[in-house]
C-alpha cells in the first residue's frame, strides 16, 4: 500500500489515449440535415429534432439553420411535443421585413431550452402596433416584444449642427414607444438597436464630426443603454454587425428588392444573441465553467512535463493564448460567473502550477470548486454541483479532449458542452461566442458571488472544527436585515426570483413589470432580506412575497439563495413574518408549496416550522396555514435588524 506522502504515477498521455477513442464533435450539418430527413420520411419526426437542433452548434450559415429551422417548425406544428425547460410567446415588431427571422429564432429557443412561440406584425407596422392599444400585438399577450428596428428608421440626417438636440429628440422619440408598451401589456421588452453602416460620406474623419451621422448613431445608441436599465433590454446590433462586418450584415440588393434590413448571413447571429437574452431573462443563464487544466488552461500535461514544462505566459506564441484564456476565464468570474476546475490529475500536480508559476492569470483562490483526480469527469462534475449547490445544468464543461467532451454530453446531457478548436487562441472567443452567459442585470451581489463561495468553504473549514452544531451557527456571527422592497434592490430581486430553482416555494417568475406590480400593489408586501457574517457579507439572499385576503397572510413567494441555507436563516426569516403577520392583524398565515424537479429541499419547509396540511381543490400545488396566535418561534442563531 502507498504512503500517503507518495506520488500516483499517472497514465501517461498514450495510455489515455489507447483507453479512449477519440471521436469528433464537429459533425457536418448537412449530412445532419439529411440524417433528419430520413428519420422523418420513417415517421420518426421526435428523434429527428434533436439533430436538427444540434445544427445550431456546428453552424452559424443561414444555409444550413433555415432548413433546420423549417424542418423542426414542421414538426412541431403537426403536434408533436418537445420538453422544454420554458415556454414564452415572442412578438417581433418591425419596421423590415423579418419573415426569415422568426423561425431561427424558434429553432435557437429549442436549443437553450424555451419553446417559442413566435409571432410577428405586418411589415412596416411598429409605430401602429405599438400605439393601437387594440392591435393584435397586445391582443395576443406576448412574453416579449422584440423591436427589431435599422438606422434607416432614425431621423437624423448626414450632418447636423446640433447634434446633442437631434440625438435627444429620437432618445425620447423611442423612449415613448417603450412607454405606450408599458401602459398596454406586460411583455418584456428587446430592442435591436442601430447598426451603423458602411459607407459614410465623411469616411474616416466621420469620427471627429459630433454632428455626422455615424456619430450621432453611437450616441444615440450610447444613450438608449443609459436609459434602458431595468425597462429595455438592448440587442447590440453595431457590435454584431462589427463581428460579421458591416458588408455581410447589410446587403444593398437584399434591402432594395425586399426591404430586409439584414442579410441572410447576419440572421443566425441576430436570432442566438436575441434567444440568449429572453433566455436570461427567463433565468436560464448558466452559473458555472468546469474547465479542465492540462492543454485546456495551460500547453502541456503537467503530471509528465512538470510544473516548469508546461508552456504559459510570454515564452511562446502557444502560452500567452492559453495566459488569453485564462484572463476572459477571470474576466467571467469577477462579473459572477463560477469557476470550476475538473481535471485528471493527482491532485498536488493540478494546484501546484498556481501556486508556482509567477505567468498562470489564474490562482486557486479564484475557483469555488477544485477536483483532481483520475476518477470519471462526469464524477468529477457532480461533486462540483454538490459543492457549490447548483444544478448540473447550471454547468458549462470546457475541455480540449473532444473523447472527454462527448462522453459527459452522452452521459450528462444536463451540462453543456463547449466544443473548442484545436488552437488555444480560439478558445476565448468560442466561449463568448456560446452565448450561455448573457444576463440581463447586473448587481453587487454578482461581482461578490465568487468571494462569497470561498467564505463558505471557510464557514465549512469552521463547522468542522467546532464542538457542537450550536456553537458553530453562534461563532458565525450572522446578521440580518430586512427591508421593504424598494428600486433600489429592484434588479437583485428581479434576477432571485428569475434564477432561484431549488429554493423556491411557489416558482412563481416574476419579471421586471410584474414586480413593479406588485409594488404597487396595496394588498401586496415584498421584502428582502440580507445576511451577513463573520467571512463576509452575502448580500441580498432572499426575497419574500406577501399577499393579505383579509385577515389571512398569504405566503405567495419565498425564494433564497443556494449560497445561505441551512444556517437557520429560514427560521429566522419566517419569525419575522409572522411578526408582520401580527402587526397587519392578521389570525392565519397561508402558505404554499409547488412541487418542481428541483425545489424538493423545501417540500417540508412549511410543517417543519409547524404549519399544518390544507385541503384544496389545486392538485399541482401544496397548502399550509398556521394561526398566528400561540405559535412558537423556532430557534435561530440570526440576529435581525429592520431596515427602512
Amino acid at each position: 500500500m502507498l504512503e500517503h506522502h507518495e506520488r500516483v504515477r499517472p497514465p501517461l498521455s498514450s495510455e489515455i489515449d489507447r483507453s479512449i477513442s477519440v471521436v469528433s464533435d464537429r459533425p457536418n450539418p448537412k449530412v445532419i440535415l439529411q440524417e433528419a430527413r430520413l428519420l422523418v420520411s420513417s415517421g420518426n419526426h421526435l428523434d429527428a429534432l434533436q439533430p436538427l437542433i444540434s445544427i445550431v452548434d456546428c453552424s452559424e450559415a443561414y444555409s444550413d439553420w433555415q432548413p433546420a429551422a423549417s424542418l423542426a417548425a414542421s414538426i412541431l406544428d403537426n403536434g408533436h411535443t418537445w420538453l422544454s425547460k420554458r415556454k414564452a410567446c415572442v412578438w417581433l415588431c418591425s419596421s423590415y421585413t423579418i419573415v426569415q427571422l422568426a423561425p431561427l429564432l424558434r429553432l435557437y429557443g429549442l436549443r437553450i431550452g424555451i419553446d417559442l412561440d413566435v409571432l410577428q406584425g405586418n411589415y412596416g407596422q411598429l409605430q401602429q402596433d405599438i400605439l393601437d392599444s387594440g392591435s393584435p400585438m397586445y391582443a395576443a399577450r406576448p412574453d416579449f416584444i422584440v423591436l427589431c428596428v435599422h438606422e434607416k428608421d432614425l431621423l437624423l440626417g448626414e450632418q447636423c449642427y446640433d447634434a446633442a438636440a437631434a440625438v435627444e429628440a429620437e432618445l425620447i422619440r423611442w423612449r415613448q414607444l417603450w412607454s405606450a408598451i408599458a401602459s398596454n401589456c406586460d411583455a418584456k421588452i428587446i430592442m435591436h438597436n442601430f447598426a451603423k453602416p458602411a459607407e459614410d460620406p465623411f469616411g474616416n474623419f466621420a469620427r471627429f464630426l459630433p454632428g455626422s451621422r455615424s456619430s450621432m448613431i453611437d450616441r444615440l445608441n450610447e444613450r438608449l443603454a443609459e436609459t434602458a436599465i431595468g425597462i429595455v433590454s438592448i440587442i447590440d446590433c453595431d457590435r454584431l454587425s462589427a463581428l460579421l462586418g458591416k458588408r455581410n450584415w447589410f446587403s444593398p440588393s437584399y434591402w432594395h428588392a425586399s426591404r430586409q434590413a439584414v442579410s441572410f448571413s447576419g440572421l443566425p447571429l441576430l436570432a442566438k444573441q436575441t434567444g440568449a437574452t429572453i433566455a436570461a431573462h427567463l433565468g436560464l443563464m448558466k452559473k458555472c465553467i468546469a474547465v479542465d487544466l492540462d492543454n485546456t488552461l495551460w500547453g502541456g500535461v503537467v503530471g509528465e512535463d512538470g510544473t516548469n514544462g508546461i508552456r504559459i505566459g510570454p515564452e511562446s506564441s502557444e502560452g500567452t493564448a492559453y495566459a488569453d484564456f485564462q484572463r476572459y476565464l477571470l474576466s467571467l468570474k469577477n462579473r459572477g460567473i463560477l469557476l470550476a476546475a475538473c481535471s485528471k490529475n493527482n491532485p498536488a500536480d493540478a494546484r501546484e502550477p498556481f501556486c508556482k508559476r509567477s505567468e498562470m492569470v489564474l490562482r486557486l483562490t479564484d475557483f469555488a470548486a477544485f477536483e483532481a483526480n483520475w476518477g470519471p469527469k462526469t464524477e468529477s462534475l457532480r461533486k462540483v454541483a454538490q459543492t457549490l449547490n447548483i444544478g448540473l445544468d447550471s454547468i458549462v464543461f470546457v475541455d480540449d479532449n473532444p473523447a472527454e467532451r462527448e462522453i459527459v454530453r452522452q452521459i450528462m446531457p444536463e451540462v453543456e458542452v463547449v466544443i473548442l478548436p484545436e488552437d488555444p487562441s480560439g478558445y476565448s472567443r468560442t466561449l463568448a461566442e456560446s452565448c450561455f452567459f448573457e444576463t440581463s442585470s447586473f448587481t453587487p451581489e454578482d461581482a461578490a458571488r465568487s468571494n462569497q463561495y470561498l467564505a463558505r468553504a471557510r464557514a465549512e473549514e469552521l463547522s468542522r472544527s467546532a464542538g457542537t452544531l450550536e456553537e458553530f451557527y453562534t461563532s458565525l456571527q450572522m446578521r440580518a436585515d430586512v427591508a421593504r422592497a424598494d428600486q433600489t434592490t429592484f434588479a437583485r430581486i428581479v434576477q432571485l426570483i428569475m434564477k432561484s430553482n431549488q429554493f423556491n416555494l411557489t416558482t412563481h417568475r416574476y419579471g421586471d413589470s410584474d414586480v413593479r406590480r406588485l409594488l404597487a400593489d396595496p394588498d401586496y408586501l415584498l421584502l428582502t432580506f440580507t445576511l451577513k457574517d463573520c467571512f463576509t457579507d452575502h448580500g441580498l439572499v432572499s426575497v419574500v412575497g406577501l399577499r393579505r385576503h383579509g385577515d389571512v397572510l398569504e405566503v405567495d413567494l419565498w425564494v433564497m439563495s443556494c449560497r445561505v441555507i441551512g444556517r437557520t436563516f429560514e427560521a429566522c426569516i419566517v419569525s419575522e413574518l409572522f411578526g408582520v403577520a401580527r402587526e397587519l392583524g392578521c389570525r392565519l398565515i397561508h402558505g404554499l408549496y409547488k412541487p418542481t424537479a428541483k425545489n424538493s429541499m423545501v417540500a417540508e419547509l412549511f410543517p417543519s416550522f409547524g404549519f399544518t396540511p390544507v385541503e384544496n381543490q389545486d392538485r399541482d400545488v401544496r397548502h399550509f396555514a398556521a394561526e398566528v396566535e400561540g405559535w412558537l418561534a423556532p430557534t435561530t442563531y440570526v440576529s435581525l435588524e429592520k431596515g427602512e
